[in-house]
């Protein structure tokens, strides 16, 4: 299938890119990525190993959307989970003041 990114085009298959990405580590997931194999990857690393150019010279979108059309499950920004605190925990504004003696300006 024919895939334009940053406007050079590419002659791709699925099966082509599982060969390209094999033994290729998969970096920190923290944006955008996409399911090769068993794995998943980051947009931009999958990009730069299937185009050999630059991260900075394609976007996110471009590889995600030709990864699509070849058949690859794509996912978007992971949620941040939110903090975990115990009941009744103590935030750093409840704590900070105590371990700093409760100091403020007019007290000086």
């Amino acid at each position: 299938m024919r895939c334009v990114i940053a406007r050079y085009p590419f002659e791709l298959t699925k099966d082509k890119v599982v060969t390209l990405m094999a033994g290729v580590k998969p970096e920190l997931v923290t944006g955008d990525s996409v399911t090769v194999g068993r794995r998943r990857y980051p947009v931009k690393q999958v990009g730069e190993v299937i185009t050999r150019q630059d991260r900075r010279d394609f976007t996110g979108g471009e590889v995600t959307r030709a990864m699509a059309r070849l058949g690859f499950t794509c996912h978007g920004r992971p949620e941040a989970a939110p903090p975990l605190a115990a009941p009744g925990a103590r935030g750093p504004l409840q704590v900070v003041p105590e371990l700093l003696g409760n100091l403020h300006p007019q007290d000086a």
